[in-house]
């Protein structure tokens, strides 16, 4: 059981205020692997789903059309710099394509901001809520200080001052904001083969149910998705807390990082160019989001 908790102990000893760059990297790689890509599926999913940025993408048909290589693309970026930091050559070069995407459009600072919630919060909750232990303080404090940092480096101001201001502004605009909306039904209906692929095969025949059962009711009124049945969601929510307990009592340290071999999507099979990833020049509109 010691070595279960040997990572933990590790953080205990860092300094998130300096060190929140390797506390998050452990989170991901090591310790919540599993867990915080979903997290981080399920905070692109609802950044998607407020309607003005609901309505670019649509526009653009990044998601609807091409939707495969929008994710990989996304999640190529996103993981290149949590693996390289923004100092380090690939993780510079990453955060520069960010921002070579986005600086042609008039993106108001509220709708970065959504996202960056979306980011920093709904991951942590869903590790407060199914991970094989509770964060701690350092991982929420250095999960906020990475988000903090990425978005000062892509110009974003007003950013709260702290893990727990963020979660009370995201909470806030989230209620206002997210409402239904017919461009973020379109959306979630092309993305949720996401969230579909991390279903069991054993339990594929309700995956369209069990997919719907991660999002909470705010988020499927603003898809137009219906609410599951209270056994699915009532068994997922036992399931996920007993592979969280299975995880917790039986489970090991991971001996390779995620990602140890490179990031490996459907898109890009033989490898990717950084400068590559997102969309073509020519078919951005006027308010690409994310």
């Amino acid at each position: 059981m010691r070595k279960r908790y040997a990572n933990l102990a590790r953080i205990r000893t860092l300094d998130p205020e300096r060190d929140w760059l390797e506390i998050y990297q452990t989170m991901l790689r090591l310790e919540f692997p599993w867990d915080m890509k979903l997290g981080l599926n399920l905070a692109f999913n609802r950044s998607f789903s407020i309607p003005a940025i609901a309505a670019v993408h649509t526009a653009t048909g990044e998601l609807t059309e091409r939707t495969q290589k929008r994710i990989d693309d996304t999640g190529l970026l996103m993981y290149e710099m949590v693996l390289n930091g923004f100092d380090q050559p690939r993780g510079r070069e990453a955060l520069r394509r960010v921002n070579q995407i986005h600086r042609p459009y008039d993106i108001p600072n509220e709708d970065y901001l959504y996202v960056l919630g979306c980011l920093v919060v709904i991951p942590t909750r869903w590790l407060g809520r199914y991970g094989w232990r509770q964060p701690c303080c350092h991982e929420r404090r250095a999960t906020y200080l990475f988000y903090r940092e990425l978005g000062r480096r892509m110009g974003i101001t007003e950013i709260p001052s702290s893990y727990e201001e963020c979660e009370v502004w995201f909470d806030a605009y989230d209620a206002a904001h997210l409402t239904p909306n017919d461009d973020a039904a379109v959306i979630e209906r092309a993305t949720r083969s996401l969230l579909l692929g991390r279903i069991p095969r054993l339990l594929a025949p309700l995956g369209n149910e069990l997919v719907s059962a991660m999002y909470d009711e705010r988020l499927r009124r603003a898809t137009w998705v219906a609410t599951p049945a209270w056994p699915v969601r009532a068994g997922l929510h036992l399931a996920l807390k007993l592979r969280a307990r299975l995880q917790q009592w039986a489970g090991t340290q991971s001996k390779r990082p995620l990602f140890a071999e490179g990031i490996r999507t459907n898109t890009y099979p033989d490898g990717y160019e950084i400068s590559m990833l997102g969309p073509d020049s020519n078919q951005a509109v006027r308010r690409p989001i994310a």
